[in-house]
């Protein structure tokens, strides 16, 4: 057998950069420190390098000042996704009465519930994905929440229907003729279905658009992230829905979500 090289941080950072990685040097820190010995940074580096998605090989992710755990075949939260955590957040802890309810859906590994969770202690809060995978880990994640298997909106309660503060959702919004464009540590590592939104990348979310208002209690808002040019395309179906949208950015993050709120 071949010796096992030792790495240290120049020759990680130069393998990783090589690669194709744009943060080489904040990955090869947390690389380093995840390996226990030469032999397991040398696999950890090659997994990196084969296009291995960084926050599973070290098991966890960073988001909004949590750290969250992440299996492989789970959809990675994205840095951007923030804006939509932070803000169904802001609009819990500022709309949430009595008998009312929060929903993550289309959860994955439950960031945006975990951070509602962790700043609106005590509400009421229920998650749902698709993915068993998914949910099993949002389990893990949000252990002090609801969390329910199924298809969109049909996974929650029957009861829950009506009273719905904040229905927020990080659904798939690829178009389906980019999801090969994608970096490969999401094409090959994640599951189609939390990329692929159809051929203009709505058509998951126009779904949710269609039974929204009859989950939202009057005033709730249903927030749901996008990219930039979906836009006008989204406040269009929104309209349809009967909803009211408003739209925040955040271009530091290349952030967009969209707010549709039930008339009072």
């Amino acid at each position: 057998m071949a010796p096992v090289p030792d790495l240290d941080f120049d020759d990680t950072v130069t393998r990783l950069r090589a690669a194709g990685c744009a943060f080489a040097e904040e990955e090869a820190g947390l690389l380093l420190e995840a390996a226990t010995d030469p032999a397991g940074l040398a696999d950890l580096v090659r997994r990196r390098v084969d296009g291995e998605p960084l926050e599973v090989i070290l098991g966890w992710v960073a988001f909004c000042g949590l750290r969250l755990a992440i299996d492989p075949h789970v959809f990675v939260p994205r840095q951007r996704t923030a804006l939509l955590a932070e803000r169904a957040a802001r609009l819990a802890a500022d709309m949430v009465r009595p008998g009312d309810a929060v929903v993550d859906l289309c959860c994955g590994c439950g960031a945006v519930g975990a951070v509602i969770a962790a700043r609106v202690p005590g509400v009421e809060l229920h998650l749902a994905d698709v993915d068993p995978r998914a949910t099993a880990l949002a389990r893990r994640n949000v252990g002090a929440a609801a969390v329910h298997t199924g298809d969109l909106l049909e996974a929650l309660p029957v009861e829950l229907r009506g009273r719905v503060a904040v229905l927020a959702a990080n659904a798939p919004y690829v178009p389906s003729d980019a999801v090969a464009d994608m970096p490969p540590e999401a094409r090959d590592h994640e599951p189609r279905a939390a990329l692929d939104g159809g051929p203009d990348g709505l058509g998951v979310i126009r779904r949710i658009l269609a039974e929204a208002r009859q989950w939202l209690r009057p005033g709730g808002v249903f927030a749901v992230e996008c990219s930039t040019g979906q836009v006008p395309l989204l406040l269009g179906a929104v309209r349809a829905a009967g909803l009211t949208p408003t739209v925040e950015t955040d271009d530091e993050r290349g952030a967009t979500v969209v707010l549709a709120r039930r008339s009072g």
